[in-house]
C-alpha cells in the first residue's frame, strides 16, 4: 500500500470510528439516562444510585491491568469485536428479562456489570489502536474527532430521553441501545487497526503469549522510565476520587433536592455535552497544545470551582428560570474543563508511548485513575444522605484545588518541560 493509499484509508478510519462511537454513545446515554432516572424515582435514594455507578466503576477497575494485557498480547481488533459483541449479548438479556418479568435493581446492577467489563477491553483496546489507525500528524484531530462524536451523542441523547422517559417504557430504551451498539459493532468491523501501528511484534492468534505477569511487570518497569506519565497517574488517582462528589451530588441535588423536572433535566445533560463539543471544535482546528500538564492544570480548578457552583442554588434561593439558567452555564464549563484537560493528556499519551506497551500503560493509567472511585461513590452516597449536599460540594472543590496546585506544582512543571524552563531563562536574562 503506497503512502497516499494509506492516509486515504486513514482518513476513512478518522469518519468511520467518529460515526460508530457516535451512534453508540447516543445508544448508552438514552440507557443511561432512563436508568439514571428510573432507580431515583423508584428509591429515592442516593445510596441506591451511587450502587449503580459503582457496579459500573469497581468491574473497570479490576479488569483493568487484564484488559492492557489482552490489548498488547492480542490481536486489538479481534478483541474489540469481541467485546463489543457481548455487549450487544448483554443489553439483549436485559431486555427479555424486563419483558418477561418487569426490570429489577439486581437485573440492572448485573447488566451495570457486564457493560462495564466489555466496555474495558473494547474501550482500552481502542485507545490502543488510534495511533495505529490515523497518521501521527492527525492524532489530535483523531481524538477530538472522537470527543466531538461522543458530545453530539450526548446532547441528543438526554434530550430525547427527558422527552421520552415517562412516555414510554425502559424496553423501547434498550431497543435503542441495541440497534445502536449492533451497528457500531459492524462499523468497528471494516477498519484495519494496524495500518500506522509502530510495533515490533504484532501479535498474532494462536501463538504463545507471554504470562499476565510478566506482561505487567514489564509494563511497570516501561512506565519507570516516563515521569511525566507518573505524575498524570497519581493526580488522576486522587482527583477521580473526589470527582464523585459531583457523579453522585449533581444528579442527587437536581432531582431530589431542587425537583429538577426530567425533560431539563435532560437538557442539562445536553449542555454538558455541548461544553465538550466547543472545546473539542476548538482543538481540532488549532495547532496541537505545547505544554498538557498546564493545561490540565488550570482546567482542573476550574473544574473545581463548577463543582462548587453546584451547591449556590441550595444556599441562594433562585426561581425555577434562574436556576435551570445557571446549571446551564455550570454544565457547559464543567464539559469545556473536562475536555481541555482530557485530550491534549491524551494525545500525548498517544505520542509519547510505544505501541508495544500502549496497552499496559493505559490499563495502569485506567486502574490507578478508577481504584478509589468506587470508595468515593460508596462515601459520597452517604455522605449525601446524611450531610448537607452544599458541605460536601464546596470541601471537595476545594481539595481537589489543593491536589492540583500541589502535584503540579511549577518545581513539577519545569522538571517536565525543560526546555520550557530553560526558554524562560533565556528570556529573564
Amino acid at each position: 500500500m503506497t503512502e497516499a493509499q494509506k492516509l486515504k484509508r486513514g482518513t476513512y478510519h478518522l469518519w468511520t470510528f467518529m460515526t460508530s462511537k457516535l451512534i453508540s454513545t447516543f445508544g448508552a446515554n438514552v440507557y443511561s439516562f432512563a436508568i439514571s432516572f428510573y432507580i431515583l424515582q423508584l428509591t429515592g435514594s442516593a445510596t441506591n444510585f451511587a450502587l449503580n455507578l459503582i457496579c459500573s466503576i469497581l468491574p473497570r477497575t479490576i479488569a483493568a491491568p487484564f484488559a492492557g494485557y489482552v490489548a498488547d498480547n492480542f490481536p486489538r481488533k479481534r478483541t474489540i469485536i469481541l467485546a463489543q459483541a457481548a455487549s450487544v449479548l448483554a443489553i439483549a438479556g436485559l431486555l427479555t428479562v424486563s419483558l418477561m418479568n418487569g426490570l429489577s435493581l439486581t437485573a440492572i446492577y448485573i447488566t451495570t456489570c457486564l457493560l462495564s467489563l466489555t466496555s474495558t477491553f473494547s474501550g482500552i483496546t481502542f485507545t490502543s489502536s488510534i495511533s495505529g489507525l490515523v497518521d501521527e500528524n492527525r492524532i489530535q484531530k483523531a481524538m477530538s474527532l472522537n470527543q466531538m462524536s461522543i458530545s453530539l451523542a450526548s446532547i441528543v441523547a438526554p434530550a430525547l430521553g427527558g422527552i421520552l422517559y415517562g412516555a414510554v417504557s425502559i424496553p423501547v430504551f434498550l431497543i435503542i441501545y441495541l440497534i445502536a451498539s449492533l451497528v457500531a459493532l459492524i462499523l468497528d468491523s471494516t477498519m484495519d487497526f494496524q495500518l500506522f501501528a509502530k510495533r515490533s511484534h504484532v501479535p498474532v492468534a494462536g501463538q504463545g503469549k507471554e504470562k499476565l505477569w510478566v506482561s505487567m511487570k514489564e509494563g511497570f518497569a516501561y512506565l519507570k522510565t516516563k515521569p511525566v506519565i507518573q505524575t498524570i497517574i497519581f493526580i488522576a488517582l486522587f482527583i477521580n476520587f473526589f470527582f464523585g462528589s459531583f457523579q453522585v451530588g449533581y444528579s442527587f441535588v437536581l432531582i431530589e433536592k431542587l425537583g429538577m423536572k426530567s425533560e431539563h433535566f435532560g437538557i442539562l445533560e445536553g449542555a454538558f455535552a455541548v461544553g465538550m463539543l466547543l472545546l473539542s471544535v476548538y482543538l481540532t482546528i488549532r495547532k496541537e497544545i505545547k505544554y498538557p500538564l498546564i493545561t490540565a492544570k488550570y482546567g482542573t480548578i476550574g473544574l473545581a470551582l463548577v463543582i462548587g457552583g453546584i451547591a449556590v442554588p441550595l444556599l441562594v434561593p433562585f426561581s425555577y428560570q434562574a436556576m435551570f439558567v445557571f446549571y446551564l452555564i455550570l454544565m457547559l464549563a464543567i464539559g469545556s474543563f473536562l475536555t481541555i484537560i482530557n485530550t491534549p493528556i491524551g494525545v500525548m499519551m498517544q505520542k509519547s508511548v510505544d505501541d508495544d506497551f500502549k496497552g499496559r500503560v493505559i490499563s495502569i493509567l485506567e486502574t490507578m485513575a478508577q481504584v478509589l472511585m468506587p470508595l468515593g461513590t460508596v462515601i459520597y452516597g452517604f455522605l449525601y444522605d446524611w450531610v448537607a449536599a452544599e458541605w460536601v460540594l464546596f470541601i471537595s472543590a476545594g481539595i481537589i484545588i489543593g491536589i492540583a496546585l500541589f502535584m503540579l506544582r511549577p518545581s513539577v512543571i519545569a522538571n517536565a518541560y525543560p526546555e520550557r524552563k530553560n526558554a524562560l531563562q533565556r528570556i529573564t536574562g
